[in-house]
């Protein structure tokens, strides 16, 4: 259902933001100009910590094997306090254990998958300006030739870093902080004691240290830089004397990849859609690397914008449904980076009670392993609940509890990844991985009666939504999920005692209710997929047995 000349998305940047943007819209049918003025890939390491939900999102595009050759699985945080541990934050469980896989190995998949895609990018090609007109956007492009064109785009994504052209062409504020201290990164050999799967954070009141290894085998060591310290100041020399000040002593360093100074700043765009032009990741919001969010974070940005952009200019969902990509993800944002600024100011208290306080604190959370019920899954991306007006939310499954009848979803909230069997694949796998990621799933949570209004409404849904929504049945006794079919659905009669969840194509849970009322299901479906709808249900369709919309079960 493509509308007339459709125009091809411009996405501003190829790092991990643009490149999801990107790769999503592709997959979906869409046509993608991917700019970046650089003359081809970045190699710095930049960014290192890969969450479980990035992951998830990688394997998604086929980057499974690639991630399994280039990943070093992190095993645990550890703390320490003047050279005492007091915390070790261990990782268990696999929902919540990060990865090291450095921004180059990230950016390489993500091109490897828009290759696959059908995708390109025009590297050394620079977004000199842009103007919006009506149901266009004329971009004017200068090519690695110097020489300059206009094309019109129907959006533009600007995912071209910090210090985005596209935002200062918008005239959006960047306001926020920036920390007294600067930090001193390098790539670098270590010889001492150090396991390379546990990052280690040095505390003391000479400032911190953090090191963690890399795949390659070499080191990542980050430390806040004494005050006054220059750029051309920092060597080999100058930070192996930062790390025997701050570190547990026998570390020797040699052969570094690079060494740099930078600033950390918390800063966050006033806003990041402006007609048909978005900003997101680092054009968006900037943080300290503390928890490691940065890069993941930019990517579900992206995610989260190019699933929604495609529905829009396939022509099967309203521009409304734009509207929802800034709400949401500037909650996510404007936690990351609270979360990140509040970390970086405890690595960096020095006087006595506060030193005392923030390690007594950091000793009980360890012991009582209270970091594993929220904050872990938060960083690792499984916590991620939009908060939606008028939304009746539902707890979230805990993680080991069995399927209750039905329940275990949050409005809002990523569903949950419960090992299921799927019969459409023949295996266990977790239940987000078996649904679709390229539409909607209507997923019937119990064992649907025949002729029940959540049989009803699946009927309905396979007869004029099928183009946007797939139908599931989650039998939460068995553990098994299986396509919808009219055969398939209960064998006996009586109540309805199905839940129903509308699950988006990024795995969160749209709506969840009772089947009773399945009439908001179905008014859901018709403001997400009006343009798949005719105004009124065709004379004899499937559709009229559904109560009206307004009924009160």
């Amino acid at each position: 259902m493509t509308t007339p000349q459709q125009r091809p998305v411009l996405v501003v940047g190829a790092g991990p933001s643009g490149l999801t943007a990107a790769v999503e819209l592709t997959r979906r049918g869409v046509p993608v100009l991917c700019v970046d003025r650089a003359e081809g890939p970045s190699t710095s390491t930049k960014a290192l910590g890969v969450w479980p939900r990035t992951l998830e999102l990688l394997r998604r595009m086929g980057a499974d094997e690639e991630i399994r050759r280039r990943v070093l699985p992190q095993r645990a945080m550890r703390y320490y306090s003047e050279g005492r541990v007091i915390a070790d934050l261990r990782f268990r469980d696999p929902d919540v254990q990060p990865v090291c896989l450095p921004q180059p190995d990230v950016e390489a998949m993500l091109r490897d998958a828009l290759a696959g895609a059908g995708g390109r990018i025009a590297w050394g090609t620079e977004l000199v300006g842009f103007q919006q007109d009506g149901p266009a956007v004329q971009a004017v492009l200068r090519g690695p030739d110097g020489t300059e064109r206009t094309e019109e785009f129907s959006w533009v994504v600007g995912a071209d870093g910090a210090r985005s052209r596209v935002r200062e062409h918008l005239d959006i504020g960047f306001e926020g902080a920036t920390h007294e201290l600067s930090f001193v990164v390098a790539d670098i050999e270590l010889d001492g004691p150090l396991e390379p799967d546990v990052t280690h954070y040095f505390c003391s009141p000479r400032g911190i240290l953090v090191t963690c290894g890399l795949p390659s085998g070499r080191f990542r060591v980050f430390t806040s830089a004494p005050p006054g310290l220059r750029r051309d100041d920092v060597d080999l020399a100058a930070v192996q004397k930062l790390v025997d000040e701050r570190g547990p002593g026998g570390i020797a360093l040699r052969d570094p990849d690079w060494i740099s100074v930078f600033a950390v700043h918390s800063r966050h765009a006033d806003r990041t859609r402006e007609g048909r032009v978005f900003l997101l990741g680092d054009a968006a919001h900037i943080h300290s690397p503390a928890g490691g969010q940065g890069l993941n974070i930019g990517m579900a940005d992206a995610h989260n914008l190019a699933w929604k952009l495609a529905l829009c200019w396939h022509g099967r969902s309203g521009t409304a449904l734009l509207e929802s990509f800034e709400r949401e993800r500037a909650q996510t944002a404007r936690a990351a980076i609270r979360q990140a600024d509040a970390q970086t100011r405890i690595w960096l208290l020095n006087k006595p009670h506060q030193v005392a306080l923030r390690d007594n604190a950091l000793r009980v959370a360890s012991a009582l392993r209270l970091f594993h019920l929220d904050y872990l899954p938060w960083l690792a991306g499984q916590r991620t609940v939009y908060a939606q007006p008028g939304s009746r939310r539902r707890l979230a499954l805990p993680a080991g509890r069995p399927w209750p009848g039905s329940g275990g979803f949050t409005e809002g909230g990523l569903v949950p990844q419960r090992r299921i069997w799927d019969t459409t694949s023949a295996r266990r796998t977790p239940l987000r991985s078996a649904l679709s990621d390229l539409r909607h799933t209507l997923l019937l949570v119990g064992d649907p009666a025949h002729g029940s209004r959540s049989a009803r409404l699946a009927a309905w849904a396979g007869d004029r939504c099928a183009e946007a929504v797939e139908v599931q049945v989650l039998r939460t006794r068995a553990g098994t999920l299986l396509p919808w079919t009219a055969e398939r659905s209960g064998s006996r009669s009586g109540p309805d005692t199905a839940r129903i969840v509308l699950v988006r194509p990024d795995g969160i849970a749209d709506l969840v209710c009772p089947a009773r009322e399945s009439w908001r299901v179905r008014r859901r479906l018709e403001e997400l997929f009006a343009p798949l709808l005719t105004t009124a249900d065709t004379p004899g369709s499937r559709a009229e047995t559904l109560p009206h919309p307004y009924e009160a079960a």
